[in-house]
């Protein structure tokens, strides 16, 4: 009873998520709350990540947070495109994770360390890109919305975010891998209870930045309101 379990994992990713579903109901209603969920996020994600023993409060704090931030991002696409765009993300997302935990279930897909190796190159190459795009955007050197997404792939009218989105998309379901690695291995090797938190930690966040790009990818393609 007090090693990890599916089922011990699976409801503690549940109450983690439907916490999630509160915190996005309170962002859609009151988007102002868009940059202290940011930050107080940012801040207990970081915490949540290099703690030693997962604290089940903080990670469900963090949720309900992060919540926040996914509703209030979620209203503002809503305001600037399509209004379906935001229920074909959330289906879009679901469908990814799905998929993805099929594919793994039946050990069609796995973690391994080359490809956990190559993951890590590119998500730090794409945190550097992103980080450079938001500052362009923020100073007014670009307009759009997109940034650098905007430009257009020479040869082509296809805007680079359209084939950097479904790059980090495929880098989303990879992490979900690695996520459902990490449970599977917590229970073959009958780590402690406690972990099944760590597992459902790292399943929330891995979903909420695949939602996260989803939305992206969409907007290059929904109309503006």
């Amino acid at each position: 009873m007090d090693r990890m379990s599916y089922e011990d994992t699976i409801v503690k990713t549940l109450v983690s998520f439907l916490i999630l579903v509160v915190g996005a109901a309170i962002g859609w209603f009151v988007p102002i709350l868009l940059i202290p969920a940011l930050i107080i996020g940012l801040v207990l994600g970081l915490v949540n990540s290099f703690k030693r023993e997962p604290s089940p409060p903080l990670i469900l704090i963090y949720c309900l947070v992060e919540g926040v931030l996914v509703g209030a991002i979620s209203a503002w696409y809503n305001r600037q495109f399509s209004s379906g765009i935001v229920p074909v993300a959330v289906f879009g997302t679901f469908g990814v994770v799905a998929v993805t935990l099929a594919l793994f279930a039946n050990g069609k897909v796995r973690a391994s360390k080359r490809a956990t190796k190559i993951f890590l190159v590119a998500i730090v190459g794409y945190l550097a890109y992103s980080l450079v795009n938001v500052c362009l955007v923020a100073f007014g050197v670009v307009s759009s919305i997109h940034g650098l997404g905007d430009v257009k792939i020479p040869g082509t009218s296809i805007p680079l975010g359209v084939p950097l989105g479904i790059l980090v998309v495929l880098l989303a379901a990879y992490s979900l891998v690695v996520d459902f690695d990490f449970v599977q291995r917590g229970v073959q090797t009958g780590q402690p209870r406690k972990y099944g938190w760590t597992a459902a930690f790292g399943i929330i966040v891995t979903v909420v930045w695949l939602y996260f790009e989803i939305l992206r990818l969409l907007s290059y393609f929904m109309p503006r309101s």
